[in-house]
């Protein structure tokens, strides 16, 4: 699905991700993964073009990526993009927010319906809500909210930016269970960024480990707590282990 070769991006002459080789397959899911400025979210934002890289190539569905704005607009309409937090505008309503896509894109008024009632079923997110403002809405209802937009034109790919980590625990354990169900359910190729080692174990079909703007590691979770490829991989695991252990404790 994405094939990335010798990509790197840098801002005021510092090297914030790369070089990077990466490729990742079609209906899996791909975790990025790594502590805060590892260059994960870069990445991300670099597959949907909201930020250009400095050098590299990136072929999305075996061709290079557009370089026109007619032609950029359309690729993203391929790919659904969720991020932390906001990214719901306040002034629309609920029903607004998720058909958003659909009416920039001119669907008739029949399909839009159709697909949203699709999309309320596969997310669980009540109907009385479409009428609501998202402050209006917690924070787990906000994310299903988020994923309904982003899938609402049935794209390829969905790319997840920290999708969860403003969440409490009770509900982002809710959250995480349903996701996982939406993941297997459609099959498409999904790419996740987040900090956290066991929301990557969760998810992941390959871990993508970053450090410091470069891959450190990739593979399944038992490769990477068995044969770590060097001492950052060993160090990242046990801190979070350390974390899990006293918490529990």
């Amino acid at each position: 699905m994405f094939q990335i070769s010798n990509l790197s991006k840098s801002y005021n002459g510092k090297t914030v991700l790369g070089p990077v080789d990466l490729n990742i397959s079609q209906g899996k899911t791909c975790v990025l993964l790594g502590p805060s400025g590892c260059g994960k979210s870069t990445l991300l934002r670099i597959l949907i073009r909201l930020i250009e890289p400095d050098d590299g190539t990136l072929l999305f569905d075996d061709k290079p990526f557009p370089t026109t704005d007619v032609e950029i607009r359309e690729q993203r309409r391929r790919m659904g993009y969720v991020i932390q937090s906001g990214g719901l505008f306040p002034h629309f309503t609920i029903l607004e927010n998720i058909t958003l896509p659909a009416r920039l894109s001119s669907w008739s008024v029949e399909r839009t319906e159709k697909r949203v009632e699709e999309l309320r079923k596969l997310t669980s997110l009540p109907a009385d809500t479409f009428g609501r403002y998202p402050m209006q809405l917690s924070g787990g209802q906000q994310q299903r909210v988020n994923l309904m937009r982003a899938l609402m034109l049935d794209p390829q790919v969905l790319l997840l930016d920290e999708p969860l980590g403003a969440l409490d625990p009770m509900i982002r354990a809710s959250l995480q269970n349903d996701l996982l169900k939406i993941f297997r359910s459609l099959k498409k190729t999904v790419v996740m960024v987040t900090h956290d080692l066991t929301e990557a174990a969760f998810f992941s079909d390959e871990i993508v480990l970053m450090n410091a703007g470069r891959i450190v590691q990739k593979g399944k979770m038992a490769e990477l707590l068995e044969h770590p490829a060097d001492p950052f991989v060993k160090e990242f695991v046990q801190a979070q282990r350390y974390y899990w252990e006293g918490a529990t404790a």
